[in-house]
């Protein structure tokens, strides 16, 4: 195959990926890849395209391959710690996952970034550790869990975290330090620091000893909602992320799931809440019967709390953090996952099945 052909079709490739297209982006990046099996960039755009599929074993057994050919490309241990991490291997996923410090797009710090220590698991007794936040609320709320097992080791513990969680932390976590990470923040100095990503990994966290009881708790009552069943619902994300268009529910799908439900529905979006910051949002949310949500922060604020929630998840660039063909989550016992099939073109029956489940679940 030429050179000339070769590049075409790595373009189309590309812009099918960009679309949203995976499926039919794979084909073509496998079809390279299986034309020039020694070019590790092409076995990473395999591998990251299959992950997306969720052909997860294929998409480890090419993220090795690519990771022998350039063994110090943060870019395919990054991909690989995504694969892993979803298939629950999290001793070897969360080592591969520090190479994120390396990945120019993430913006993080380096290991020698503060004048200060990063922490790697040494003894906290008396010690005090900033832990410095990554990525969306999401992760902020997920991560956030990990602050009382510093605290219980005997640190002085600092998080660092967005401004719209501050109440809500300070509340859950009395002792901890909360700060909001905007602008030039002031704090004590620290003995060590790490990411709040990282905490799983230096902590030894394995998904049988994830600690998942409910850790947040919200500080005020919030405004008077109807009687009766109630649901709050979540149905699209931050339309800049990066699978936004796969995870958010399109108007006509979210008008069809809206219009299926019992009792009063009642929309979590701060536009139509007026929530100021999360420590509202949960205020709403404690007083639900149940929450359906998208793949967003609402999925990581409810399991939080304890309450009852069910997320639906999308067909196609499915996160690690929900794994794979389960319905349930170690990370928040109170969630129900329903994800969408790849023949399920528009929701429809991804949706059928949950809103039967909701009117059985109303019956009992």
């Amino acid at each position: 195959m030429s050179s000339r052909r070769l590049a075409d079709m790595l373009a189309d490739a590309i812009a099918l990926r960009a679309a949203g297209k995976l499926v039919e982006a794979t084909e073509i990046f496998r079809d390279l890849a299986s034309v020039e099996p020694r070019n590790a960039d092409l076995l990473l755009n395999l591998g990251v395209a299959l992950n997306q599929i969720g052909a997860l074993e294929e998409g480890e057994q090419v993220l090795r391959r690519a990771l022998c050919l350039k063994p110090n490309l943060a870019l395919i241990r990054q991909a690989l710690a995504v694969n892993l991490m979803a298939q629950g291997q999290y001793t070897e996923g969360w080592a591969h996952y520090e190479s994120r410090h390396e990945v120019p797009a993430l913006a993080l710090p380096s290991a020698t970034a503060f004048p200060f220590p990063q922490w790697n698991g040494e003894d906290l007794t008396g010690k005090r550790i900033a832990i410095f936040p990554e990525q969306g609320f999401g992760d902020h709320i997920q991560f956030a869990r990990f602050a009382p097992r510093l605290q219980a080791a005997g640190a002085e513990v600092i998080l660092l975290t967005r401004a719209e969680l501050v109440t809500l932390f300070s509340h859950s976590f009395p002792g901890v330090n909360v700060v909001a990470a905007v602008g030039a923040v002031e704090f004590p100095d620290p003995d060590f620091w790490a990411m709040a990503g990282g905490l799983v990994g230096r902590l030894g966290v394995t998904l049988e000893t994830i600690p998942a009881q409910p850790y947040l708790r919200t500080p005020a009552s919030g405004a008077p909602l109807p009687h009766g069943f109630k649901i709050g619902v979540q149905l699209r994300g931050n339309p800049h992320h990066s699978n936004d268009a796969n995870r958010s529910l399109p108007p006509e799908a979210a008008a069809q799931l809206r219009a299926g439900l019992p009792g009063h529905v009642i929309g979590l979006d701060p536009a139509e809440t007026g929530a100021k910051d999360f420590a509202e949002t949960a205020a709403i949310i404690e007083r639900l019967d149940l929450v359906i949500t998208v793949d967003t922060s609402v999925a990581h604020l409810a399991g939080a709390l304890g309450r009852p929630c069910f997320v639906l998840l999308p067909h196609l660039g499915t996160d690690w953090r929900w794994l794979r063909d389960r319905d349930t989550s170690p990370w928040y016992p109170s969630l129900r996952l329903y994800r969408r099939d790849l023949k399920d073109a528009d929701w429809t029956a991804t949706l059928d099945r949950l809103v039967r489940d909701v009117q059985t679940s109303t019956q009992n």
